[in-house]
């Protein structure tokens, strides 16, 4: 391992991270009253979930390199349709709240429940999955660093997303809501337009 192993996974990391970034500025767009604890919770299972996929990924190609290549082209469906409950979900409910003129209302119900957390982290790191070819040629103990690099700086990108998001939907009050979960369904919409064309 050498430099140019450190900053390639470290690039890698912060690529793989701007899907979960995204998704990070629109929870803190939607719960602006957030506390640092659900913040660092909120960064902490996208860094997970962005660490675990590419392992995963490197296991199947040294193990079930067939089934994973069959599987694969479902990822971007996947992606879509997870980000597009969680994303229609939130502007449903920010649609309610501003009816009802309830700003704190709108954070309220925005807030993530655990489950939602864990589809919106599975949403945006399934497509590293595909990572696993990139690092198929190293070793156990380098794929384990690698996925550890990713995991921290994805931990750090994440954390920025959610703070950026929450300074601004103070401003937005009830409307941030919608705001975020409109942006879920892009990404969502993205990643899947991205996943298909190549």
């Amino acid at each position: 391992m050498n430099a140019a192993f450190f900053f390639t996974n470290l690039m890698l990391g912060v690529g793989l991270a701007m899907d979960a970034f995204s998704v990070s500025l629109a929870n803190g767009l939607a719960d602006h009253v957030m506390k640092r604890r659900r913040i660092f919770l909120i960064a902490g299972t996208f860094a997970f979930f962005q660490a675990l996929m590419p392992f995963l990924g490197w296991l199947c190609v040294h193990t079930l390199a067939e089934q994973f290549e069959a599987f694969a082209k479902f990822i971007p469906w996947i992606a879509l349709a997870l980000l597009s409950f969680i994303g229609g979900k939130m502007l449903i409910e920010g649609i309610k709240a501003c009816r009802e003129g309830c700003d704190e209302c709108a954070a309220v119900a925005a807030r993530l429940s655990i489950g939602a957390l864990l589809v919106q982290g599975v949403a945006t790191s399934i497509d590293a999955l595909s990572v696993g070819f990139t690092i198929a040629d190293y070793g156990i103990g380098e794929a384990l660093i690698a996925v550890a690099l990713i995991a921290a700086v994805t931990f750090v990108i994440c954390t920025a997303g959610v703070l950026i998001g929450k300074k601004f939907g103070a401003g937005l009050s009830g409307k941030a809501t919608i705001l975020g979960g409109a942006i879920l369904i892009v990404i969502g919409i993205y990643i899947f337009i991205k996943g298909i064309l190549g």
